[in-house]
């Protein structure tokens, strides 16, 4: 995969960012929302993004769109989002119920109702 643009790199770690406590979303929500700021990317770039640039933005709130956590940071991820009281299934491993705790640019920051 090629480098990526510096300003689709803000973009999605600006999004990543304003993703609440107690919420999450996905890397095809967010790749969305970054495409409409700079015209490119895809849920696949946001998962590159996340993991050569996302270490200082809440990088755990963001999951497939099955709610599961990255496969190869999934322990640390589950152990943040249950700290933080995100909703989990009853899968094993457990994934985010993005039914309840599901965000996406421009929600209210209020925290899903448990």
């Amino acid at each position: 995969m090629r480098d990526v643009a510096e300003d689709y790199v803000e973009a999605v770690l600006d999004l990543v960012a304003q993703i609440p406590p107690g919420r999450a979303s996905t890397y095809g929500v967010i790749a969305e929302a970054a495409r409409e700021r700079t015209g490119k990317g895809s849920a696949r770039t946001v998962g590159r993004v996340m993991a050569l640039y996302g270490s200082d933005v809440p990088w755990w709130r963001v999951v497939t769109a099955s709610g599961a956590a990255a496969e190869r940071v999934a322990g640390r991820a589950l152990e943040a989002l249950r700290a933080e009281g995100v909703p989990l299934t009853a899968h094993n491993p457990p994934r985010v119920d993005l039914r309840e705790a599901g965000w996406e640019p421009g929600e209210e920051a209020e925290p899903a109702q448990m």
